[in-house]
C-alpha cells in the first residue's frame, strides 16, 4: 500500500476559468511544480480526482475534458512529475450519484486500483468538498489551498490546514510527515 496525495484539478494544479477545459485556457498555478516535485521527493504517489460537471451540464464533453487533462498531465510529466491516474465525476451535482466528489468512491477506487493507503495518504484542494472528501474517505488530513475557491472558514475539522499557495501546501504535508514517529 502506498502514500498517496489526491489533487483537485481546477483552482488547485490550474487556474480555474469556470469550466476549465481549453487548452488555450491551461495555466498552472504558481508553485505547483515545485510543491508536487517535493511532495514526490518524500515518496507520495500523485492522482488528480475531479468534479467536472461542465460535462453533465453540456458545457463541453468528455473528449474535451480528456484533451485538457492529457494535456496537464504530459506537461507535468515533461517536468518529471508523473501523475498516476486521474479521476472525474462527469455529473451534475442534482444527479446525486456516487463519484460525486465530496463522496468517497473515487477514493476507494484508487485504494483498488493502485493500491492507495488511505490512512496515510492526504487530499489537497481549493474547496470545502475536497475537505470533506478526505475526511469521508479516512485520509489521514487535507490542505485547502487558498488559490481557487478556498476560504479559510470553510476549514472546522481539526484534520484540515489552510495554505495560501500550493508550495505551502506541500510544506503542511511534509511537515506533518516529520512529526509522525
Amino acid at each position: 500500500m502506498s502514500r498517496f496525495v489526491f489533487l483537485d484539478r481546477d483552482g488547485t494544479l490550474v487556474r480555474d476559468r469556470g469550466y476549465t477545459h481549453r487548452i488555450e485556457d491551461y495555466e498552472l498555478l504558481p508553485g505547483v511544480v515545485a510543491g508536487l516535485r517535493r511532495i514526490l521527493d518524500a515518496g507520495y504517489r500523485l492522482t488528480v480526482i475531479t468534479n467536472q460537471s461542465g460535462i453533465g451540464r453540456g458545457y463541453f464533453s468528455a473528449e474535451q475534458y480528456e484533451e485538457f487533462q492529457a494535456h496537464l498531465v504530459g506537461d507535468l510529466a515533461r517536468r518529471g512529475i508523473p501523475i498516476e491516474a486521474s479521476y472525474f465525476c462527469p455529473h451534475r451535482p442534482e444527479a446525486e450519484c456516487a463519484c460525486r466528489k465530496p463522496r468517497p468512491s473515487l477514493l476507494h477506487r484508487a485504494e483498488r486500483e493502485l493500491g492507495a493507503d488511505l490512512a496515510r495518504s492526504w487530499v489537497i484542494g481549493d474547496s470545502a468538498v475536497d475537505v470533506e472528501l478526505a475526511d469521508r474517505g479516512g485520509c489521514r488530513g487535507a490542505v485547502l489551498v487558498l488559490t481557487g475557491r478556498g476560504e479559510p472558514s470553510s476549514t472546522g475539522a481539526p484534520k484540515v490546514h489552510c495554505a495560501a499557495s500550493f508550495e505551502e501546501a506541500a510544506e503542511i504535508v511534509l511537515q506533518a510527515d516529520q512529526r509522525t514517529p
